[in-house]
């Protein structure tokens, strides 16, 4: 079968995995960058082009958008669709889970519980925000971002003031949202592939740090959800429209709060942490997909 993974990183831990995991088991297993690629549409010649030339098409396609491409990512998705190639990511689900306000407002509106959260387009309405959550600190976020950038933690309304104008002259919009002190720094991804969760780790924020992210030196375990959080992960998956998802459910003294459903979840930390073969899940999953298209 030839299988399609579009990504901007063909070195990126992630992207190898999922081509080491395709040729495993037999399959014809490409790396495509998505940012040379254009929808075409011109009736029998409408293409999917890379580089100005039509892409031979595949089986199955696997996108892994990037944080800094959504959009030209969701219009290559809609190409697929419009091909009838089968693929792994929903372009709404994408476009939803990358704005964290729409996609947490969809998510309360399911009946999931999430972080007490408010959406500031002005520095008066951030002030306003900060003071009516009656205790500090308060954290500040970009509304896209990834990795803990666009994220800070502001202990006095004088820093939440200095960071939010900061990031307001970035983006037109804020969101804070209350510190979870118990927590203690950490916070459990779970990674759900086709309603399934197959591997979950918690993630400890290293010393000074408050984001429990790999990538600002978090270390990681892996856990065994408890029934109702894997439910609760494998819901917000659903709701928000995302197949294969990185699900971030952050402990609270009311339960777990839903942080975060990730489009296009890295592999390297949970695969290590776990050793389960997350990529293998999502190369069995993609065929699947064939299969099914094919009844």
């Amino acid at each position: 079968m030839r299988i399609t993974i579009f990504s901007r990183g063909p070195y990126l831990y992630s992207t190898m995995r999922l081509v080491e995991a395709g040729k495993t088991r037999g399959h014809f297993t490409e790396v495509i960058d998505h940012g040379l690629c254009s929808p075409s549409l011109h009736g029998e010649q409408t293409a999917l082009l890379y580089g100005g030339e039509p892409l031979d098409l595949p089986h199955v396609a696997i996108p892994r958008i990037g944080a800094n491409i959504t959009n030209r990512g969701a219009a290559i998705i809609r190409q697929l669709d419009v091909l009838n190639i089968p693929h792994t990511m929903n372009a709404q689900g994408l476009l939803l889970a990358r704005d964290k306000m729409s996609c947490l407002q969809v998510l309360a509106g399911n009946g999931v519980p999430v972080p007490r959260t408010v959406l500031c387009f002005t520095l008066m309405e951030v002030r306003q925000a900060g003071s009516g959550m009656n205790t500090w600190p308060v954290v500040i976020k970009l509304l896209e971002s990834t990795h803990g950038v666009g994220v800070a933690l502001a202990r006095t309304p004088y820093q939440l003031e200095r960071i939010a104008e900061g990031f307001l002259r970035i983006q037109d919009r804020v969101i804070l949202q209350e510190f979870v002190e118990e927590s203690d720094g950490r916070d459990i991804r779970a990674l759900v592939v086709g309603g399934k969760v197959v591997a979950a780790m918690e993630r400890k924020a290293g010393e000074g740090e408050f984001r429990a992210n790999m990538h600002r030196g978090a270390t990681a375990r892996a856990v065994t959800l408890s029934p109702e959080d894997e439910a609760l992960a494998i819901k917000a998956a659903k709701v928000v429209g995302v197949e294969i998802a990185g699900v971030d459910l952050l402990p609270s003294d009311r339960g777990p709060l839903l942080m975060e459903v990730n489009a296009s979840p890295g592999l390297e930390g949970i695969e290590r942490a776990t050793e389960v073969d997350i990529a293998g899940a999502i190369i069995e999953f993609a065929v699947s997909k064939v299969q099914k298209s094919s009844i």
